[in-house]
């Protein structure tokens, strides 16, 4: 079975096609600058085929001229990878909200999709743009290609209401679906199931802690095959410091701000999500390979950021060994947890007291993409890093619900 993934942004539509069968990647790439002018020199079509990589530049008006890109670069282009459209037998898409509605992956049909285009308020910035794509795939190939939508919050469903609800008034939660969703689930619901294996045990036997650290960061508490807790809430810009987003603030801090300096709510929303965070401290990037160079030319405040950063990682994975009484395996992924050397070493340098000492020969020369573990396997706390793949996880929930309609 071969099943294209498909993730959409409002000027980009990322897509991997997926042979189920030995679950290989046959081809992936991008588009980007949908629907704006192409400059000189920009090459904003990108095909990756094992490690070849071919480019070139298209302007693209539509998601809808974007994805009949993506059906002539995979099935008739110079590249192509299969003898026809028809040889793909599913599209598997990346949703970002899928509310209290949606707490599973679901084949696609016109209900479906005016429900998630409705939980827009929820995530203005992503459900668009995912509907955007299921509508352009819809254009090209029709009804008879199944596709499935695969939900961010999906995994973190299982969240009991005490850890869901905000101490807010009822009626906003009635009104507006005001909670915790949590997202990255489906980074999450991969490593988690990976690091069973790798521990040879059931995914339900375990209780583990999955930190997923980008520019957009995340930790799950999986106890026993279940999310009881995630940093992020009802919008990614809860939990904890990342690249450009402030993570958890007093909320008085913020009207202070918006009364002294005469900023909009929409003002202060930009702040918070784009102008915070790891960027804000250190005053040099948001990008870690950044913070690392300056961190190591003595730069205080990109010290400091790393500091911070570390320290509420930290916490937080402390409170979730205690909401779960405990922790059998920690994880990092993410592009930073796969390549935060020093940020992964003082993470696991607050943990003695669960008796985790990392081995930090391995930690320093882990590559990129890489699978290692820091501890031993008699200990009684492991430590992974684990390479994420959502999209190997959409094209498997996709390929699962696709088979009962055969």
């Amino acid at each position: 079975m071969n099943i294209l993934v498909i993730n959409c942004g409002s000027s980009s539509l990322k897509y991997q096609l997926i042979d189920m069968k030995n679950e290989e990647v046959m081809c992936k790439g991008a588009i980007e600058r949908i629907g704006m002018e192409i400059k000189g020199g920009e090459e904003n079509v990108i095909i990756k085929i094992g490690d070849a990589k071919f480019t070139y530049d298209k302007e693209l008006l539509t998601h809808t001229d974007a994805f009949n890109e993506v059906k002539y670069i995979l099935s008739e282009g110079e590249h192509k990878v299969v003898d026809s459209f028809d040889q793909i037998d599913a599209i598997g898409h990346r949703i970002v909200q899928g509310g209290d509605k949606y707490t599973k992956s679901v084949i696609v049909d016109e209900k479906v999709a005016a429900d998630v285009k409705a939980l827009s308020p929820l995530a203005p910035l992503h459900n668009p743009a995912n509907i955007q794509g299921y509508e352009a795939c819809l254009n090209v190939v029709g009804p008879d290609v199944p596709q499935v939508f695969v939900f961010d919050t999906a995994f973190h469903s299982t969240m009991p209401a005490k850890a869901y609800m905000y101490a807010l008034p009822y009626e906003y939660y009635e009104k507006y679906g005001v909670r915790r969703y949590g997202f990255h689930g489906t980074s999450h619901k991969f490593v988690s199931h990976r690091v069973a294996d790798k521990m040879g045990k059931d995914f339900k036997d375990l209780k583990i802690i999955t930190c997923h650290l980008g520019n957009g960061s995340s930790i799950a508490a999986i106890n026993h095959g279940r999310v009881v807790d995630t940093s992020m809430g009802f919008t990614p810009l809860d939990g904890f410091m990342m690249g450009t987003r402030s993570g958890g603030v007093d909320p008085s801090a913020i009207t202070f701000i918006m009364k002294k300096e005469g900023i909009s709510p929409d003002e202060m929303d930009t702040i918070l999500n784009k102008k915070s965070g790891v960027l804000a401290i250190s005053g040099v990037s948001s990008d870690d390979r950044d913070i690392v160079e300056a961190q190591s030319e003595g730069n205080e405040r990109a010290i400091l950021a790393h500091e911070m950063q570390a320290y509420e990682i930290a916490k937080f994975v402390g409170s979730y060994v205690a909401a779960m009484n405990g922790v059998d395996a920690i994880v990092f992924t993410g592009g930073i947890g796969e390549n935060g050397v020093w940020l992964r070493s003082k993470i696991c340098s607050y943990f003695g007291y669960l008796g985790v000492h990392i081995n930090e020969r391995i930690n320093e020369t882990t590559q990129k993409g890489a699978e290692a573990e820091l501890t031993e396997p008699s200990d009684k706390v492991r430590v992974f890093i684990l390479a994420t793949d959502e999209e190997l996880m959409i094209a498997k929930d996709t390929a699962e619900l696709v088979s009962k309609l055969q």
